[in-house]
């Protein structure tokens, strides 16, 4: 059986938010409004480490052992878990002639499903999210920037530039970091100037780092730790930097996304035999379009009452000015846009789940105004940028993410045994 791709324009819609827990949400794909719960990204780590047998539970994932009969993963004495940043369900499905280890992955029924990735869909929200297996609102990573509470900056959450220290922003105890404590084999395969920056600290603590310098030295420093029981995860990020450069549709993704399905079968037959292996992702990606490009700074009644700008073009995080009542921001923005994005204040993000369970200490990170952009009438994807503080370049993405399509938050969780 074969999955059937939604027309473009259903891809684009935006979706309900996906829900967290251990309940089972059958169809991620939102078409009755029930996303997420153990079909989530914040699913996958607590259900690995059941299926290795030293299960972890989580702020929202308390019963891992249901997460891992939901998500269908097999018992194994040592499992691969595989993060391709950027890759979602959608883009993977619409170029399967690309990838052909993927595609004989695509045969079995319990890889036809999507899983759901956490709002804001991006990857500093989304590898805490993974690592820890709980949410946004609990890491306090809520996104690609957002408002230092201590200094009143804005703070960029990749390398932490303008922050709150990674270990103090986000406490919730990684699943590596509690498997560890037990005794367990944990190892983390990856470029050597990931070991020690800021986000490994704050997202994936707590593994053996083992480094390489290129993807098949990652792909065979996982496979060798795999020899042992226990948990190994390995990086690759090339998919998103292509994206994010020359476009999900072009030449270069193309390639890029051949040579990832490659070094994926290369693991497949290098790996020790019964090794488990779990293919997932942080988040989709979608095209921009130069005309639905909207420039905060052209337009006085977007900008007016403003302070301070976060998020990224697709997932805008607004803070308001001293004084000025973010509700009259909403009304102006969503008069603006319409049906083009969804425009809510932070009490309704919050209230309808948008970043999982949220902790006092978190809010004022959280923008006063939350946007997440749609499409046009005609389809296309907007965007929303600052010129006064982003550079052109970064206003001019050709790919982008961050937002509530399926496109965007569709990520695949793919099941293999070697």
């Amino acid at each position: 059986m074969s999955v059937e791709v939604p027309e473009r324009k259903e891809l684009l819609r935006l979706v309900d938010v996906a829900r967290y827990g251990d309940a089972w949400c059958p169809d991620s794909s939102g078409s009755d409004g029930m996303r997420g719960g153990a079909l989530h990204l914040s699913a996958v780590l607590p259900a690995l480490s059941c299926a290795i047998g030293h299960p972890v539970a989580t702020a929202v994932h308390h019963d891992p052992a249901a997460v891992q009969r939901a998500l269908g993963i097999p018992d194994a004495d040592s499992a691969i878990v595989v993060l391709i940043d950027g890759l979602g369900y959608w883009n993977l499905q619409l170029r399967l002639g690309h990838a052909p280890y993927l595609r004989s992955l695509m045969g079995e029924p319990v890889n036809q499903r999507p899983i759901s990735t956490c709002a804001p869909s991006t990857t500093a929200a989304a590898m805490a999210t993974f690592g820890t297996g709980t949410c946004p609102g609990l890491t306090g990573m809520t996104g690609y920037t957002q408002r230092n509470p201590e200094t009143g900056e804005m703070a960029q959450l990749i390398q932490f530039r303008n922050s709150i220290s990674p270990l103090y922003l986000q406490r919730q105890p990684t699943v590596f970091e509690s498997l560890a404590a037990r005794g367990v084999r944990v190892t983390s395969s990856g470029l050597p100037k990931f070991e020690d920056s800021a986000l490994t600290r704050a997202a994936l603590r707590g593994a053996d780092y083992r480094s390489g310098s290129a993807p098949r030295d990652l792909v065979r420093v996982a496979c060798s730790a795999a020899g042992e029981p226990g948990l190994t995860y390995l990086y690759l990020r090339d998919i998103d930097k292509i994206g994010h450069n020359y476009g999900w549709n072009s030449d270069r993704w193309v390639a890029a996304f051949e040579r990832i399905d490659a070094q994926l079968g290369a693991l497949r037959r290098m790996a020790p035999s019964g090794t488990l292996i779990v293919i997932v992702a942080d988040h989709g990606m979608v095209s921009s379009s130069v005309g639905q490009r909207v420039d905060i700074a052209r337009v006085p009644e977007l900008a007016d009452g403003v302070g301070l700008v976060g998020g990224e073009p697709r997932s805008v995080m607004l803070y308001a000015k001293d004084g000025v009542d973010p509700a009259d921001i909403v009304r102006r923005w969503r008069g603006f846009f319409g049906t083009r994005a969804l425009v809510r204040t932070r009490q309704e993000a919050v209230a309808q789940g948008v970043f999982g369970p949220v902790e006092a200490r978190v809010l004022p990170m959280i923008g006063d105004v939350l946007v997440s952009a749609g499409e046009s009438d005609d389809g296309e994807s907007v965007t929303v940028v600052d010129t006064r503080s982003q550079t052109d370049k970064a206003t001019r993405l050709p790919s982008v993410h961050g937002s509530q399509s399926m496109m965007e938050m569709d990520i695949p969780c793919l099941i293999d045994i070697a």
